[in-house]
């Protein structure tokens, strides 16, 4: 191991301590850094890092979604909409369980389709207006609809960038998700762990038998905005679809076109709004209410993970796990499932997808075997791992972030009491249906 690796691991280890430890400045833990982590690897003569590394490191293309989707959800809430949904789910559920429970199935469907970070977004406010109606806590709400929207991202080739990568790489169609070479393909085997885990949030909030409350029923104000949240969940999947242009411009704009969506809509509902009431103040206040903290945190995180990257982190681990699993196919799937697990916790795991998946092709070509079972254990353990902690996985900082604005700050304990349950049962299924499908 390299005084280059060591080095960013040392200071990864710390950048990742002091997130936990003091959730209410992690933004800035993650900028100073992030900042810290440009300049070594500037100055480091083995990385030769530049600033079009650094540029390039930022995902814009979740950043504006998010920024987009944000601000359409302020427009949503002004509408009023959140509150008549949270109406109608209070009037048709019996307490308070079942309705966080009901929302997370209802986040979990969603986002086998729409990206997990819109998913929270658009939901988010709707449990934060029931809880707000029943007098309780939108904590556990919120981080139930979180973890299930990140479940089920891996069921489907449009729900989850790191499903978009395998099927490019293996040359998968959004059918192959469902049904590939005759055999149940992702879709099944995340759905069944979707199934288990609903028996977890039976457990886990066996206590909230509160009854609902009715009240009476929300006049909504506006409905544009309720089109223009449609129109961004439709416009997402169709995107899904679209095959990348051979032109390197009309490439970078394809990159980018789910954040050119999200800022699209949200845009048009402005113009809509200043049209209609002859006044900006509707625009001030979204550009007042947009979550930057979340954003700046999310920007930080994207260059820090470049850093551990660049230093070779990523490829030391992967080699690693070459070197445990020898010639034995059940040996090397499980070290693959598992260590996902635990390495997704800590980094974003598209990079760790985006490093693994010729190093499973290699391995598979080497022991004479097809690398399906690999591939999807890879997807299994990456896509689950993020669930575990709270800066796992973009759609947990924007989950965490939303319940800050509302005055709640999120402990790392608490959000693992819900989280690492959830998460221990969705990988264990997958790691057994998995292999039964595709291993035996």
């Amino acid at each position: 191991m390299t005084a280059t690796v060591v080095t960013a691991l040392i200071l990864f280890g710390i950048t990742y301590v002091l997130l936990l430890a003091l959730p209410k400045y992690r933004a800035y833990i993650c900028l100073v850094s992030a900042i810290v982590f440009s300049i070594w690897l500037s100055i480091d003569k083995t990385t030769s890092l530049n600033f079009k590394d650094i540029l390039s490191a930022i995902d814009f293309n979740i950043l504006m979604m998010i920024a987009g989707t944000m601000g359409i959800v302020v427009l949503f809430i002004d509408s009023k909409m959140p509150m008549r949904i949270a109406d109608f789910v209070v009037s048709k559920l019996k307490n308070v369980k079942f309705a966080i429970i009901g929302m997370s199935m209802l986040a979990g469907i969603i986002s086998a389709f729409v990206d997990n970070v819109a998913t929270v977004l658009m939901l988010a406010p709707i449990a934060l207006a029931i809880c707000k109606q029943q007098k309780i806590s939108p904590v556990t709400p919120i981080i139930a609809i979180t973890i299930s929207s990140n479940l089920q991202g891996a069921a489907t080739l449009v729900g989850d960038t790191t499903s978009i990568l395998l099927g490019g790489y293996a040359n998968m169609t959004f059918f192959d998700f469902f049904v590939f070479k005759g055999k149940p393909s992702m879709f099944f085997i995340v759905e069944i762990g979707a199934f288990l885990t609903l028996f977890i949030l039976m457990f886990l909030f066996r206590k909230a038998t509160q009854p609902l409350k009715e009240n009476k029923k929300t006049e909504v104000n506006d409905y544009v905005p309720t089109f223009l949240m449609g129109g961004v969940i439709v416009s997402l999947i169709l995107a899904s679809f679209l095959k990348a242009p051979a032109n390197k411009t009309l490439n970078t704009i394809y990159d980018l076109r789910n954040g050119f969506i999200c800022m699209g809509f949200l845009i048009l509902g402005l113009i809509i709004n200043v049209i209609r009431k002859k006044d900006f103040s509707m625009t001030k206040k979204v550009i007042k209410e947009i979550d930057y903290q979340t954003l700046l945190l999310l920007a930080s995180l994207f260059i820090v993970i470049m850093g551990i990257t660049k230093a070779g982190v990523i490829n030391e681990l992967s080699g690693l796990l070459i070197k445990l699993g020898g010639d034995n196919v059940f040996l090397m799937y499980t070290i693959i499932v598992f260590a996902s697990v635990i390495i997704s916790a800590f980094v974003d795991n598209i990079p760790y997808v985006l490093t693994m998946l010729p190093v499973i092709e290699g391995v598979s070509l080497s022991m004479g075997i097809t690398p399906y079972i690999l591939y999807f254990g890879l997807l299994v353990g990456s896509t689950l791992g993020g669930n575990i902690t709270p800066i796992g996985a973009s759609a947990n900082i924007t989950g965490i972030g939303i319940l800050r604005k509302e005055g709640y700050e999120v402990k790392t304990g608490d959000f693992m009491k819900i989280s690492v349950p959830f998460t221990i049962v969705a990988v264990m299924s997958g790691y057994l249906i998995t292999w039964l499908f595709w291993g035996i």
